[in-house]
């Protein structure tokens, strides 16, 4: 068929898509690329489809292609319901392209303008897809030849004036059906003269609505297991969808419920947690299958089963509300997107926090907060060490989950949790090696915070803590160093040692945890001064230098920074070696070697994160 046939389809709901299908994920840039090719008369490949009868058709549910994508508020598609007696088709295969070019020529994309805020709505202006009838697409990277871009009314009034620019918006060709229509479009744009802009309306026309590019392979079968079957088989052979789309797509086929909403809804909510997280489906899913006791967690399709599905559907609810205590627990470890090097850490913490039934008062009480800091220090130095939550993952949450089912009724049991996973080959005991990579830490890594929340436990991470450089950042810029001179006017510094400084200066020696506000106040003063001014009891001030490891006296010039820088190193080292061994349990080196890797297993798993 046409591209414009099957457009008015999905326009009168005749064409659909079934539950299993996941969301739209194309960026603009593929839609371009799309349409680039079918000017070009280049095939845009085959679909496959799935005639469904009305008596099926109440057995499943379905949902509308998207039309107005918005990345703020507007990526799940419609839900439609559908008459029972009358029958449909469902898309198996093409659901992104066909979307394409649904947006494309009849709707709009509103993306992230660059560098605006992600919350914030005007940060997402409205798109719509224009061809530039006067010239072709500038010298790409994509090999495209006609010039079609993605913009918004501020984009056309700006380039009203450019020569060799007439934007035509492509919707008008899907609204222009009849050949008459179509001609009048030249005039209308004041290019009626223009011979290279007349053929490119032709053409686009002829495009989309006379040539029947489209090629659909149908299926009638009305076995729902049959058709989940063949959409695996067409799915589940690349990269582009993901175990936990498809985990997702037969869930909300075989749940009574909307199990797209319902996960959506729940990833949504939980990373608008303390200062925002950005937990995936994939965490989120595997979660469930954790917390739901699913023998086998791997994202693989032969775990996708009616019964598995109904463990989730029965307990999400309880297990969502575990999920909310176990990333506000997080938050108050103070971490958050940024600062979580992670995401799997999640899933021990919410399968204890729903094996023992705790609730938000768990966060709070004073009676648990000897076990919240058991909790605490483990998370930490769990995502310090390298590697932890990287490859072999299922089989290191399946182990986590036995040992909390059987020593957590009571209390989080770090050291049963430590052994298991140093048998694992994933030891959380401390190595010289270990101590280097954490001093070697610098400025803005997600690992930083996690190990300076670690190391001074009299952070309240509730409130909101900036890592600070404790001599300023500012004092150590490269060209402030070579801009100083001696007396007799000679550079204070080599170029050598002013790549050592700066080389020092983001390092973890040099940096501390200061509530925020203190922070901004403290801006780029002396150290010794800050101090001074900060705190003018010498009992107070020696107390904060005992707090943060800090040496005494702090520095006042350049010249005192590199001593202090190897004083302070001292002081971390001996922290770092007090906090692994403090938090980790005596070992039976004998047990601690990693037994023989299930290789099928591995390969299944993957590496996750690091």
């Amino acid at each position: 068929m046409s591209i414009a046939t099957a457009l008015r389809q999905i326009q009168e709901r005749k064409l659909i898509l079934p539950a299993i299908q996941r969301e739209y994920v194309w960026k603009p840039s593929q839609i371009i690329r799309v349409f680039d090719s079918i000017m070009r008369g280049y095939p845009v490949g085959s679909f496959l489809s799935w005639r469904v009868r009305p008596e099926t058709v109440s057995k499943f549910k379905f949902y509308g292609f998207m039309k107005d994508y918005s990345a703020f508020d507007n990526r799940h598609n419609p839900v439609v319901d559908i008459p029972t007696d009358r029958e449909v088709v469902a898309v198996l295969d093409g659901q992104q392209r066909l979307t394409s070019l649904n947006i494309g020529l009849r709707g709009t994309y509103a993306y992230k303008v660059h560098g605006g805020w992600s919350n914030k709505p005007w940060s997402y202006p409205e798109r719509r897809l224009y061809l530039n009838l006067l010239e072709e697409a500038p010298e790409n990277e994509f090999g495209l030849k006609y010039h079609f871009q993605f913009l918004t009314k501020n984009d056309l009034g700006s380039a009203a004036d450019a020569e060799t620019k007439s934007w035509f918006p492509v919707s008008e060709i899907f609204d222009a059906a009849e050949p008459g229509a179509m001609m009048q479009i030249p005039a209308r744009y004041g290019v009626g003269n223009n011979e290279t802009a007349v053929a490119l309306i032709a053409k686009l026309w002829q495009e989309i609505h006379h040539s029947a590019s489209l090629h659909f392979y149908e299926e009638d079968v009305q076995d729902i297991e049959r058709v989940l079957d063949i959409f695996v088989r067409v799915n589940s052979g690349g990269t582009v969808l993901s175990y936990s789309d498809l985990l997702l797509s037969i869930a909300t086929a075989q749940w009574d419920g909307d199990a797209r909403a319902a996960v959506h809804g729940l990833v949504d909510s939980l990373n608008q947690t303390g200062n925002g997280f950005n937990f995936s489906r994939d965490t989120i899913l595997k979660s469930g299958l954790v917390l739901a006791d699913v023998g086998d967690i791997g994202f693989k399709v032969k775990n996708f089963t009616t019964a598995n599905m109904s463990k989730l559907e029965a307990g999400w609810d309880e297990m969502s509300a575990s999920l909310h205590v176990a990333v506000g627990l997080l938050s108050d470890f103070g971490l958050s997107g940024g600062a979580l090097t992670a995401d799997s850490v999640l899933i021990p913490v919410a399968y204890y926090v729903h094996r023992r039934r705790l609730g938000h008062a768990y966060r709070e009480s004073p009676a648990s907060r000897e076990d919240r800091e058991a909790l605490r220090s483990w998370v930490l130095r769990s995502l310090i060490v390298r590697g932890v939550w990287g490859s072999g993952l299922d089989t290191l949450l399946r182990d986590l989950r036995e040992i909390i089912k059987s020593q957590g009724g009571s209390g989080f049991p770090a050291a049963a949790i430590e052994q298991a996973m140093a048998t694992r080959g994933k030891s959380l005991a401390v190595t010289d090696a270990l101590v280097d990579d954490i001093l070697r830490l610098e400025y803005g890594k997600a690992r930083t915070f996690a190990v300076l929340a670690a190391l001074f436990p009299h952070v309240d991470t509730r409130n909101q803590f900036h890592v600070d450089h404790v001599f300023p950042a500012a004092r150590l810029e490269k060209k402030v160093l070579a801009g100083q001179k001696t007396a007799d006017g000679t550079p204070r510094f080599t170029a050598e040692a002013i790549d050592e400084l700066v080389s020092l200066r983001d390092r973890l020696p040099n940096l501390q945890l200061l509530p925020g506000l203190e922070n901004i106040g403290k801006s780029d003063k002396a150290p010794d001064d800050w101090l001074a001014a900060e705190f003018p009891a010498s009992d107070n001030r020696s107390a904060f230098l005992a707090r943060h490891a800090l040496p005494s006296p702090l520095p006042h010039s350049v010249d005192e920074f590199a001593p202090f820088f190897e004083q302070r190193r001292g002081n971390l080292t001996a922290r770092i070696l007090d906090m692994f061994r403090a938090g980790s349990p005596e070992l039976d080196l004998a047990q601690t070697s990693p037994p023989p890797a299930d290789l099928d297993e591995e390969l299944a798993e993957g590496d996750y994160e690091d």
